[in-house]
């Protein structure tokens, strides 16, 4: 932790000189409605930390309406908060995006169990109804299968509601770390949660992403947004207050009570600032994580069309 600190210390000193120029414009696209999960990029926005790397940062919420990668190939967006996954088959197909940063050291993506289940093995072995997205057969259901002894067979449509897991005690469900359990504890259940990335689910998530244009023309403000970010995000889990404001300004909808679920789980889990992220910054990434990504679709069948995996991403601007 010390390190990350005297990291940021420098980014802040290195930006002083952009303040004094005039602020650049970025567009920057999330990947759903304002939440805790997008805290960082709020808060950096909200007490001033983008203003400081002369930044003007426009924040667009996403949602299910919104194609990110296509904002951002169409130059629409400056940045989009991405999908690791989604970035290797944009790249894989041509699309010219290029990953810079990952705010996730872990991806959040849970397991939920009813309470007393102790392990995947036991809801493979029980053959509890799992309820899932479709997109889940294009990430990590197959590990779950290969690795767990999953099967197509427990499959169930998942909705997006909690209700039927909790009426149904065989059964276990998809949900984000920060999210699913709180509804499922605010209806008086305290669930088994299985974090994917703690059981060997290798992607990073909620990537910074950008265009091979912007990062060729202005590496620059790339550098300043990505160092200006990381910043909001430790600044946000030290006090959410201000970035807080700000998202529920934009989503109206979001409580303090689930903004503070989700402040605590991604701390508690180093969602951010864990894994690589404690010792070389956050929004770290290294060549050996990506491979490993690289392998795992690989393995699973998941890529259409072989790729390079290294032109996916940079490390160039995230970490040292």
């Amino acid at each position: 932790m010390y390190k990350t600190i005297i990291r940021l210390t420098l980014w802040l000193l290195l930006a002083g000189s952009s303040a004094l120029q005039a602020a650049e414009k970025v567009i920057f696209t999330t990947n759903w409605y304002a939440q805790a999960e997008h805290g960082g990029f709020y808060q950096a926005k909200a007490s001033g930390i983008y203003a400081h790397y002369g930044l003007d940062v426009d924040i667009r919420m996403g949602g299910p309406q919104v194609n990110g990668l296509q904002l951002l190939a169409a130059g629409k967006t400056d940045f989009l908060m991405g999908v690791p996954m989604s970035t290797v088959h944009a790249v894989a197909e041509g699309v010219p995006v290029v990953a810079v940063a990952a705010t996730f050291q872990k991806d959040p993506v849970v397991v939920i169990a009813h309470p007393g289940v102790h392990s995947l093995q036991e809801i493979a072995a029980e053959k509890l109804d799992f309820y899932r997205s479709p997109s889940a057969a294009s990430s990590y259901f197959p590990w779950l299968k290969k690795r767990f002894g999953f099967s197509d067979s427990m499959s169930r449509p998942y909705n997006f509601s909690v209700t039927p897991f909790l009426v149904n005690p065989r059964s276990a469900q998809q949900g984000l770390v920060t999210s699913e359990p709180f509804a499922i504890r605010q209806a008086g259940v305290t669930p088994a949660l299985f974090l994917l990335a703690d059981e060997g689910y290798p992607p990073y998530a909620e990537t910074i992403e950008t265009s091979r244009r912007l990062l060729a023309e202005k590496p620059d403000v790339v550098r300043r947004f990505v160092a200006a970010s990381m910043q909001g995000w430790v600044s946000y889990l030290d006090n959410p207050q201000a970035g807080n404001a700000l998202i529920k300004q934009d989503n109206p909808q979001m409580t303090d009570e689930q903004l503070a679920f989700g402040v605590n789980t991604l701390k508690e889990y180093g969602i951010v600032l864990g894994g690589d992220a404690a010792q070389h910054g956050p929004g770290v990434m290294t060549h050996a994580r990506w491979q490993e990504l690289y392998d795992f679709m690989t393995a699973a069948g998941l890529l259409a069309k072989d790729v390079d995996i290294r032109q996916v991403y940079s490390l160039d601007f995230a970490g040292h």
